[in-house]
């Protein structure tokens, strides 16, 4: 330990008390005297966090924007993993942020600059962010694009060889592919459909390459709270398989936008059951010799699942910016349930049969049994009157059924934060009427410490707020960004709620607007935040950038909000409305206040930094919820 501490440690001293001095130093001499602001808010937050590491507790960290709790968080993960000897994971909100800690502009690439220190960071992505070898030979196999022939091209030679690997390189992460859009890296990237514990090209895989390589990382692993989530759900299981957990044993865990970890908990724990995967699995099984009765019973469960998702299409009701379905449990729609349910119990017990035959693929007969045996006990719970939630999803011709449990702070409690370990939780907005209760609870965390400090920067001198007002629809407010957008030479961050508002500016700002204009999902979406923030003049449309994203300087001086980020009318918010006496001022309004604080905290990231923000709204707005947006904001908005 002692050689990488960048200060001394004696048998008879505590680490903390050496930390603590050392910390001082950082941000009383060394960081300032490298032209880092002396900021009383980070020096506050540093001498807070110190209680959670000595006393290995849950800490909720709220810090406005400007304050570098990262750089905070950082030193005291890095420090105390080398004290512990075990790597502090860092998860951030998403997959699209992970990469912003590491990117040569980030706080981990200043922190070794000025300290001369040489951080272990290693990112451990969701496996579908990986290539699949499997489904590149079959898309190969079915004709392919120059796109694919080149990802094919640039495999690494051990790829292709059959002996031992003497040595062998990283590769396949969505990463490698960033000109690729999303929906071609949806032909080739890993998916549920894949068994990899049993795959033949396991050892050659990018994923699995990646997987081992993070693994081994000795200060921090960054990941995403869906990944992080995952990791705890699936732990035990992994183990009982014979598979390492998908995080190794770790000293401290940081959620970063620590406030919506209670969404990827949910996410983690719903199960999916997809009408194309059934229908894929079961076409692939009747391919092998397989016995008549077994043949006629994977029949019946293919006209069962359509007859199933066809009902449930008819009694399904789209909601407003989601693409979750209100499903209503009609009669028809339970005794459609009911029938493939027992199908499909019947079809496992025949597969039970077939595996002593030896006539069908084990690596296809082991991922069929897998499937089998999620979708039925999903669709046992649908049939329960369950404490959960149920939605129905349609995409690109793609019927699914998803089912989330409705509380999860019992299994978190049990799981997550039963553990004697630091657990940090930063974010600006964490608290809601200057109480961490409503988080905690939400958690399942019934002790912890908490500090709430406000942003440093005076936003009367930095920033400008306008609410235009808009009688139409969405015409009239893209008249409005092209004219403003071009007053500002670009240098705009555009923030949407929806994939359909992202497709009605698409069209007309890429012919209206004549600087470099950038759309999430044209490409993987760090490399269009890195050509973003290094193209002064260009524009970035987002859906899923209203946090976490760092860019200071004249990149970045004007963020338009299309509208107004109220929840959607979906089943999980529903849930959430059903559960208490007056949904709009419990649940749909602090969601909207809190989506929009972060939002408008794209803008000022540096004591440098000046710009606008626009808040486009609609003419017939509630003056009420005008009046708490207003309270809201970091300084007094222009109404026109």
């Amino acid at each position: 330990m002692q050689n990488r501490m960048p200060f001394i440690v004696s048998k008879t001293d505590s680490f903390y008390d050496k930390l603590g001095e050392w910390i001082g130093d950082l941000f009383y001499d060394i960081l300032p005297e490298a032209g880092f602001e002396l900021r009383d808010e980070q020096i506050f937050m540093a001498f807070q966090l110190e209680k959670a590491f000595k006393d290995k507790k849950v800490m909720f960290a709220e810090a406005g924007v400007g304050t570098g709790k990262t750089i905070v968080y950082l030193l005291y993960a890095i420090m105390y993993a080398r004290y512990m000897n075990r790597p502090a994971v860092i998860a951030c909100a998403d997959e699209t942020l992970i990469e912003q800690l590491v990117k040569k502009e980030g706080d981990i690439a200043k922190l070794e600059k000025v300290l001369s220190l040489n951080i272990d960071v290693r990112l451990a992505k969701s496996r579908d962010q990986y290539l699949c070898l499997k489904k590149l030979d079959q898309v190969r196999d079915s004709g392919f694009s120059d796109e694919i022939s080149t990802i094919y091209q640039q495999l690494p030679d051990f790829v292709h060889t059959a002996g031992s690997m003497q040595s062998f390189e990283k590769y396949g992460d969505r990463r490698d592919y960033s000109t690729l859009s999303d929906d071609l890296w949806g032909q080739v990237n890993w998916d549920p459909l894949q068994d990899c514990f049993s795959c033949e090209k396991r050892h050659r895989c990018g994923l699995t390459l990646h997987r081992d390589f993070y693994r081994h990382s000795t200060d921090l692993i960054i990941c995403s709270h869906d990944f992080y989530m995952e990791h705890i759900w699936t732990k035990e299981s992994r183990k009982r398989e014979g598979q390492l957990p998908l995080l190794p044993e770790h000293s401290s865990v940081v959620f970063d936008e620590g406030h919506l970890l209670e969404y990827a908990a949910q996410k983690a724990l719903s199960y999916r059951f997809t009408e194309y995967t059934l229908e894929k699995l079961l076409t692939r099984l009747m391919e092998n010799e397989v016995r008549e009765k077994t043949l006629f019973t994977v029949e019946e469960a293919l006209l069962d699942s359509e007859a199933f998702f066809d009902t449930i299409s008819q009694f399904s009701s789209l909601s407003q910016g989601s693409e979750k379905q209100v499903i209503t449990k009609h009669p028809l729609v339970m005794k459609a349930c009911r029938k493939l349910h027992s199908t499909l119990q019947v079809l496992e017990e025949e597969l039970v049969f077939e595996s002593e035959l030896y006539v069908i693929n084990e690596y296809e007969l082991k991922i069929v049994e897998e499937y089998l045996e999620q979708i039925t006990y999903s669709l046992s719970l649908f049939l329960q009157e369950l404490n959960g939630i149920t939605w129905f999803e349609q995409d690109k011709g793609e019927r699914t059924l998803v089912i989330m449990p409705k509380m999860v702070e019992e299994v978190m409690r049990e799981e997550v934060f039963s553990q004697k370990k630091p657990f940090i939780f930063s974010s600006a907005t964490l608290s809601n009427q200057k109480s961490f209760d409503y988080i905690a609870n939400s958690l399942g965390v019934k002790e912890y410490l908490s500090f709430s400090v406000a942003s440093p920067f005076e936003y009367d001198e930095k920033m400008e707020v306008h609410l235009p007002r808009f009688s139409s629809g969405i015409s009239e407010k893209i008249n409005y960004l092209v004219k403003m957008i071009n007053k500002s030479e670009g240098r705009a961050l555009i923030l949407l709620n929806s994939k359909e508002e992202l497709a009605e500016i698409k069209q007309r700002l890429s012919e209206e607007i004549h600087y470099p204009i950038y759309f999430e999902g044209d490409a993987e979406i760090s490399t269009l935040v890195s050509k973003f923030q290094n193209e002064e003049h260009a524009i970035l449309c987002s859906i899923h950038l209203w946090e976490g994203l760092d860019i200071p300087g004249r990149s970045l001086e004007n963020v338009f909000i299309l509208s107004l980020p109220f929840p959607p009318n979906d089943p999980v918010f529903t849930a959430k409305r059903n559960g208490t006496d007056n949904p709009f001022l419990d649940v749909d309004l602090p969601y909207m206040l809190l989506r929009l604080r972060q939002g408008v905290g794209r803008l000022i990231r540096s004591e440098k930094d000046k710009g606008t923000v626009h808040i486009l709204i609609n003419e017939e707005i509630n003056p009420g919820v005008l009046q708490k947006i207003k309270e809201v904001l970091p300084t007094q908005a222009l109404e026109h």
